[in-house]
């Protein structure tokens, strides 16, 4: 059994590392809260670019168009080259199986596609791919700590490139998803070939099945062209949504992490303060008995 000055050291020890865990879960709590206010703030343009769309996209599959268009240039998969997989975790730990998980389902991408070309944002997803022989072109750490739609354009700009010269014959995105605090499951998605609402991975629901444009709305040059401009702004919208899906996915996963840290902390620290208890008790029980026993002598 340990002595008391061993459990009362642990119990400071315990005790200290309540404060850090408690701590970090309040400001786990803030951030969450903060992501899920940006995720807010973006739903009225996402609505507004979904009828758009999905009001050209009626008025394109309406409409009878020669092959070759520039709108047919997102919506088919290239042959003959390699899949670019965009890999998003975060850039610290103690956040639960977040990183992990999201690590797993990258590298299960890359099991189907070892030549993929991987873009990993977030220094664990960095460190991990860069064992894997997959480093990444560039470091986009900060987009996983704060993500910016101007980030977000950036490489989806560089990956839309690669696609439309065939270098890249589609474009995945693996991350962890916000679906409640307690949930933050791998998403694996499709950004490009971009087949619009049939793709379950599209961000973008219409509030109508049926959307079409106006009579009296003439589209110039035609629906194609305009497409094939709209479509790089659908995609880096998406890309941006999905870091901030992402970094409120990490919040949260960091929040319960911390307050299941807490929990534990807080009854280990209960079982060494009866520990402590009865072994004082059994020290100034048997002080008693020596003080007894040598009355009687």
């Amino acid at each position: 059994m340990a002595s008391l000055k061993e459990i009362k050291t642990r119990i400071g020890s315990v005790r200290s590392t309540l404060k850090i865990t408690s701590a970090m879960k309040l400001v786990a709590s803030a951030k969450l809260r903060k992501a899920q206010q940006a995720v807010a703030a973006a739903i009225p343009y996402r609505d507004s670019l979904s009828r758009v769309l999905s009001a050209l996209l009626a008025d394109y599959a309406a409409k009878e168009h020669e092959e070759g268009t520039p709108w047919d240039a997102f919506s088919a998969e290239k042959e003959g080259g390699k899949v670019a997989l965009v890999a998003i975790a975060s850039n610290s730990s103690l956040c639960g199986g977040f990183n992990a998980n999201a690590i797993r389902g990258a590298s299960a991408v890359l099991a189907e596609a070892p030549d993929a070309a991987v873009f990993s944002i977030g220094r664990k997803m960095a460190e991990a791919m860069r064992k894997a022989a997959h480093p990444s072109p560039k470091d986009y750490s900060k987009l996983s700590e704060r993500p910016s739609y101007s980030g977000a354009a950036a490489i989806v700009d560089e990956l839309t490139e690669g696609f439309l010269d065939g270098r890249y014959s589609r474009v995945e995105i693996v991350y962890n998803h916000f679906a409640s605090t307690g949930s933050q499951p791998t998403v694996r998605e499709t950004l490009l070939p971009f087949t619009g609402y049939s793709d379950s991975s599209c961000h973008f629901e219409p509030a109508e099945k049926s959307i079409y444009l106006p009579a009296d709305i003439i589209v110039e040059p035609d629906t194609g062209a305009v497409l094939s401009e709209l479509i790089p702004r659908v995609l880096r919208f998406r890309l941006y949504s999905v870091l901030l899906d992402s970094a409120a996915a990490e919040h949260a996963a960091r929040t319960v992490a911390m307050q299941t840290a807490t929990d534990n902390g807080e009854e280990i620290l209960r079982d060494l303060t009866l520990e402590y208890n009865k072994g004082r008790q059994q020290k100034i029980t048997a002080e008693i008995l020596d003080i007894v026993g040598g009355s009687m002598i």
